[in-house]
């Protein structure tokens, strides 16, 4: 069988036909198939179709609710809050992302919180959304407890993953998206299905010992990036994401799966901010000052980040998505088998 191109259209097309399929409501669905579709079309293999397994595994276990209704509520404060209803992620935030914009532009800063879902995605097709509305904006969650703190031997905290973006007027977005481990969970598995080792630093073995072996490191514990700085940086995450907003924690979220093998339920935080109400009364544009610093920063050699993704994207757009041939097996084979292939 050969390798095969489809466009992004087709390719959501295919995926959320298949979540339909596979109990999900159409507004569910969709945003799923979306933020999928998102990450294979900006070459982050990690967060693409390698993804709908997992999804696949919550809905068949009774983690997720596959028809659940986001609810909104306010009050007087800054804080917008959507309750996901057991449902995953990706629906709350579309929901609640008006709501938040405007809240943030008749405050200067707003937060959203959500709350009892599950959540699988990169964080950046949020914080893109977000830009693209003129915000600037942060998002960040737990995950389950799958990496030591620094010094330590066994998994406590999570990948928790942490986002930012400015936006940016004829440009892409400053946008960067991070997991405070070494690496996502999902590059470890990547490497384990392709058999390759990982790169030294990542991870642990069940018994404390340094480990390239995946399978070792996906029993043992993943480590953080930066040593003390990206564990405490996590632990932030757990307190602003987890406890503040009055959700699971990473080892709560572990203790309440039973399983490493579903996506975590938790919760999340987003924070936006209107840079031009930030800069009211004071001298000179955000918007330009931004630019001088970026063009300061290429002007030096470096790149910004998310570049590599929005190359990718432009390629993806203009020539299609690449798959494999045992990709779009794969992809057959859960059409055809549903929530059995599971």
């Amino acid at each position: 069988m050969a390798d095969i191109t489809l466009t992004h259209d087709e390719l959501y097309a295919i995926v959320r036909q298949f979540f339909e399929a596979s109990s999900l409501s159409a507004s569910n669905a969709a945003a799923l198939a979306r933020v999928i579709v998102a990450g294979e079309g900006d070459a982050c293999k990690s967060h693409g179709i390698y993804r709908i397994e997992g999804c696949l595994r919550a809905i068949k276990a009774g983690k997720v609710v596959p028809d659940a209704i986001p609810k909104i509520s306010q009050d007087e404060s800054a804080i917008v809050r959507v309750n996901a209803g057991v449902g995953f992620s990706n629906a709350a935030f579309e929901a609640g992302a008006p709501v938040l914009a405007e809240r943030c532009r008749a405050t200067g800063i707003a937060a959203m919180v959500i709350n009892d879902c599950t959540h699988f995605a990169a964080l950046w097709p949020e914080i893109e959304t977000l830009t693209d509305m003129g915000l600037a904006a942060m998002a960040m969650c737990p995950s389950y407890a799958s990496v030591a703190p620094s010094g330590g031997t066994e998994p406590l905290m999570g990948t928790n993953p942490f986002a930012f973006g400015w936006p940016r007027a004829g440009a892409d977005p400053y946008v960067f998206d991070f997991a405070t481990s070494v690496a996502a969970r999902g590059e470890i598995e990547l490497h384990k299905r392709a058999g390759t080792p990982l790169p030294e630093g990542w991870a642990i073995a069940p018994d404390g010992s340094p480990t390239t072996d995946p399978e070792a490191a996906l029993a043992g514990a993943m480590l953080p990036f930066g040593g003390h700085k990206g564990s405490a940086i996590s632990t932030m995450i757990e307190l602003l994401a987890g406890v503040m907003i009055g959700d699971l924690t990473s080892p709560e979220a572990r203790d309440a799966l039973g399983s490493l093998s579903l996506a975590p339920a938790h919760g999340e935080l987003i924070i936006a901010f209107d840079p031009a109400r930030f800069a009211t009364g004071r001298p000179g544009d955000p918007m330009a000052r931004a630019e001088q610093l970026f063009e300061a920063i290429l002007g030096q050699g470096a790149r910004l980040p998310s570049q590599r993704r929005f190359k990718a994207r432009a390629a993806t757009r203009a020539e299609g998505i690449p798959l494999t041939a045992a990709e779009k097996a794969n992809l057959d084979h859960l059409l055809a088998h549903g929530l059995d292939a599971a």
